[in-house]
């Protein structure tokens, strides 16, 4: 479905060099790496909001010979901040998902298109929010509002920066959940940033290990996310440090 090839991206210094990965339909691959790894950059370079080296193709073909409305057919993304200005409804906005549908911008909504947003806002718990400005909302129901906008778009490839950025605990599984049921369905992937490395062990099926913009390890989740590999990169032994998280909630 995507393939990545020798993707690098310089600013003042090198952020990624030649990284290289494929996710393949059912795929749920995980980007995880310390904080300065190189993460968000990848899921910006594939949503072609900044500039790169190397190749990424979707599909066969590459995403910059792609029109702008057949990528947002196929790919969704979900950042992690959200700059708004405008004091629309939830609903609304919610609605704009629909719009990478093959219908004009000033067409009417269908009844169809009606029940998937109205479906979206109920998986989503934000049904009660939806004629609330979206200026009124925290920011863990804004990101579920902007999670209920793409699950409306419905593209084949979701790629999620930090999903549960802001999120309580109750909603961080329920939306992973949520993400997990949709990308079981046929011709469908994910892509995510995740810090919650269990998060990544619970729900990944690959892993994509990143230490200083350099794939560090890539493969099956289990391959990738060994006691090894994680105290290498994180520099920490983290399994041990998780079981002692975990030893305080023995009930």
């Amino acid at each position: 479905m995507l393939e990545v090839k020798d993707l690098s991206v310089i600013f003042t210094k090198k952020i990624l060099d030649q990284v290289s990965f494929t996710v393949e339909e059912g795929d749920w691959l995980m980007i995880i790496g310390p904080n300065g790894a190189g993460k968000t950059t990848i899921t910006n370079a594939i949503a072609q909001s900044l500039s790169y080296s190397g190749q990424i193709y979707f599909k066969g073909t590459d995403l910059k010979d792609l029109p702008a409305k057949t990528r947002a057919k196929n790919l969704g993304v979900l950042m992690q901040n959200h700059y708004i200005s405008y004091a629309f409804a939830v609903k609304d906005v919610v609605s704009l998902g629909s719009y990478s549908r093959d219908r004009g911008f000033f067409s009417k909504k269908t009844d169809d298109e009606d029940d998937k947003i109205e479906k979206a806002l109920d998986l989503t718990g934000i049904s009660s929010l939806k004629d609330r400005s979206v200026l009124s909302l925290s920011g863990g129901e804004l990101q579920r509002v902007f999670l209920a906008q793409l699950l409306v778009q419905d593209p084949r490839l979701m790629i999620l920066d930090e999903p549960t950025n802001h999120l309580d605990l109750s909603y961080q599984e329920t939306i992973f959940s949520l993400v997990d049921k949709w990308r079981q369905e046929s011709g469908r992937a994910v892509i995510s940033v995740v810090h919650d490395l269990r998060l990544a062990r619970m729900f990944g099926t690959k892993a994509l290990l990143l230490k200083e913009g350099k794939v560090f390890s890539y493969g099956d989740i289990e391959d990738v996310m060994t006691r090894e590999n994680l105290k290498d990169v994180y520099g920490i032994d983290v399994y041990q440090w998780m079981n002692r998280l975990n030893e305080g909630w023995d009930l």
